[in-house]
């Protein structure tokens, strides 16, 4: 480790760490545009700049510039003032004057920086260059004479989303960042350029023009859309969520989300239930809380009672549930609404216990019946790290972009009874193999064949676990965890013909088989769910109320409450709780602290923020997989749950990316 001094201080830095990560090390803030932690460096911008000795008397970009046994590094000198003066004084020579209506305000570094390191007067009188507007599609919006040639958005679409579709174009001051052939951005993570852009050059369309930072309540939350618990915060603005932003969780989402988990936040407003509904004659009417309450009671379910859980559900609103139907003297619990009934006895084989961080140190990857991209976005840009280490990627199932080089086995699961001799070659020999199973992969009945394969490739050793399922559903694992999954699936509630089935937020049931139940709807969208029900009670979205969230890794994560339900919507647990009362039992808590605490009391593991034990894989049994991939559950990327089908944002990315339907702009 070699030895540096940064102003005075002698300190130790890792071996091959930069100049700027040692200035950082010794507490000093190092101004940057180009460099990015997560991107490789391009040394750019020059704003970095300090003076090193020994070297040549001038100063040198740090992001570049490796440290060095024995280098004096000076990062307040006047020769680094003076620098950074010049360099700052050189990007705004072409930088317009946008400050009062860019969307940037408030939190840009160009602004920031200006004033800590520039000179504060200009000096330049010449016209400013201006840059045609660039489409880059519903999400993003450009200003790109703003652009000052950081190449941030170039370099996390080819190097983290594994897309090029972001290029500059010819050079020096003619130089601009374009899409090419200025076609929309169309990968599912493309937003997240919006906040590498230093300035306000790339800013969120549906965004433009709404709030200025300072207005804005934020709190901190849980991502619902997809099983991987991306962690998020919530900008709220009186009674409405105006925006949805990326923090940094580097065990789990680094600082990416996905643009439907960004951009669907304007489906929080719209086909909303904000009153209880009656089917009378066929038809839905509304109706006032003791009306619906009332109509519960009148069907005295008893114990002919049933509930099935949505995709969004938190583990508050599970646990009262399944209190209530305890109360009730049932326990048909199912979480798993489109039918899968994988075996849920070990938990340790329905997650994916490599972990995130985990996943991208594997030098061997099996994915069966996964489309990655879509079902977990996230999660690709791990196995992205992971081949550019020299993986191998190996898929069984339709194909799909993959974006790294991959080997396809055909969607013919049996080929996991007998692999191709280089496929078992490259797991036999990989010191630490892994194996992901996905959506596709559990509707087949695959589960006890790659249990199998674990035994065959040892992916479970002493200190790594290759073994994977990959969930869909933010609730899935929080809802394994309280018992929500029956040994059939939804089979076994449709066979026991309940007189009443509870529904919590669940759209993706077919209801036509539960024909024969009173169906009460307890959601926060007029979606499939609430069509089938005859009764609806309004409650509150993820970002109406706090709650316990499990990733498909088992973590264990909290959400809070960023605003209040609309009209006469309530939080899910309230209106469990005033159920119960309808019908005549006690479920034993009165306030949202009592529940979560019988919650934790019951499964201690989600009162503990973190990775949940599920002890060790089941022993392998005879289990031969058969049948064929036909397609992956996701059929469309950007509408998969009630709140990003309400989205006209979410619906026009679906349209326009995936359907190649052209939308005209206003001058046209």
């Amino acid at each position: 480790m070699p030895k540096v001094t940064v102003d005075g201080i002698e300190l130790e830095v890792p071996a091959g760490a930069t100049v700027l990560q040692a200035c950082e090390l010794a507490g000093k803030e190092i101004p940057r545009f180009c460099y990015h932690e997560r991107l490789s460096i391009a040394g750019n911008c020059r704003m970095c700049l300090v003076e090193v000795a020994p070297g040549p008397p001038k100063p040198q970009a740090s992001c570049a510039l490796p440290a060095a046994e024995g280098q004096i590094i000076k990062t307040d000198s006047p020769m680094v003032k003076q620098a950074r003066e010049g360099v700052m004084e050189f990007l705004l020579i072409n930088h317009p004057l946008d400050c009062p209506i860019c969307d940037q305000g408030g939190e840009c570094d160009l602004q920031d920086q200006s004033v800590a390191y520039g000179r504060g007067t200009s000096r330049t009188h010449e016209h400013k260059r201006a840059v045609t507007e660039k489409y880059m599609g519903p999400l993003i919006k450009t200003a790109m004479t703003r652009c000052i040639h950081c190449t941030r958005c170039v370099r996390f679409s080819e190097e983290i989303a594994g897309v090029d579709e972001i290029g500059a174009l010819y050079r020096g001051e003619a130089m601009q960042i374009t899409t090419y052939l200025e076609r929309a951005a169309s990968h599912e993570m493309s937003a997240n350029v919006i906040d590498l852009c230093p300035v306000g050059a790339l800013t969120s369309r549906p965004y433009a023009f709404e709030a200025r930072p300072w207005e804005l309540k934020k709190t901190l939350s849980i991502d619902v859309s997809d099983a991987c618990g991306a962690n998020i915060r919530l900008d709220a603005r009186g009674r409405e969520v105006l925006r949805i932003l990326p923090r940094i969780n580097d065990d789990v989402n680094e600082e990416w989300i996905s643009d439907k988990a960004r951009f669907q936040v304007d489906g929080l407003t719209r086909r909303r239930l904000d009153k209880p509904w009656l089917r009378k004659n066929g038809k839905l009417v509304a109706a006032t809380w003791d009306e619906a309450f009332a109509a519960i009671a009148k069907v005295k379910p008893g114990k002919s009672i049933a509930a099935v859980a949505g995709d969004m559900v938190d583990c508050e609103t599970m646990f009262a549930a399944k209190a209530l139907l305890g109360a009730l003297g049932s326990d048909l619990l199912e979480g798993r609404q489109t039918g899968l009934d994988y075996d849920c006895s070990n938990l340790a084989a329905v997650s994916f216990n490599s972990t995130f961080s985990g996943i991208e140190t594997a030098d061997a990857v099996l994915i069966v019946g996964s489309h990655i991209r879509w079902e977990a976005p996230l999660v690709m840009p791990r196995l992205r790290k992971a081949v550019k280490r020299g993986a191998k990627l190996f898929v069984v199932g339709p194909e799909w972009e993959t974006t790294v080089p991959t080997m396809f086995l055909g969607a013919d699961l049996s080929v996991l009874d007998k692999l191709p001799k280089d496929v078992s070659d490259a797991l036999s020999s990989a010191e630490r193999p892994a194996v992901i199973l996905g959506g596709a992969g559990l509707a087949k009945g695959a589960l006890g064949a790659v249990v199998a394969l674990s035994a065959k490739f040892k992916l479970v050793r002493d200190d790594w676990n290759g073994f994977n399922v990959l969930h869909m559903a933010a609730s899935r694992m929080g809802g394994l965890m309280l018992g929500y999954a029956q040994q059939g699936g939804v089979a076994d509630l449709i066979a026991a013909k309940p007189k009443l089935l509870l529904s919590l937020g669940a759209d993706e049931v077919d209801y036509a088989k539960f024909a024969d139940s009173i169906i009460v709807y307890v959601g926060h969208h007029g979606d499939k769910g609430a069509h089938a029900a005859d009764v609806i009670l309004p409650a509150a979205a993820f970002t109406e109320k706090a709650g316990t969230y499990v990733n498909t890794e088992g973590r264990v994560q909290f959400a809070d409450k960023a605003t209040f339900a609309p009209g006469d919507a309530r939080e899910d647990w309230t209106i469990l709780r005033a159920l119960a009362d309808a019908l005549g039992v006690s479920v034993g808590f009165d306030s949202f602290d009592a529940l979560r605490s019988a919650m934790i009391k019951a499964v201690p593991a989600l009162g503990v923020e973190g990775l949940a034990n599920y002890g060790a894989l089941p022993k392998a049994g005879k289990s031969k997989a058969s049948g064929t991939i036909e397609g992956y559950p996701i059929k469309d990327f950007y509408l998969t749950n009630p709140i990003a089908r309400a989205s006209e944002t979410m619906q026009r990315c679906s349209a326009e990316l995936l359907h190649g339907e052209s939308f005209a702009e206003a001058a046209e």
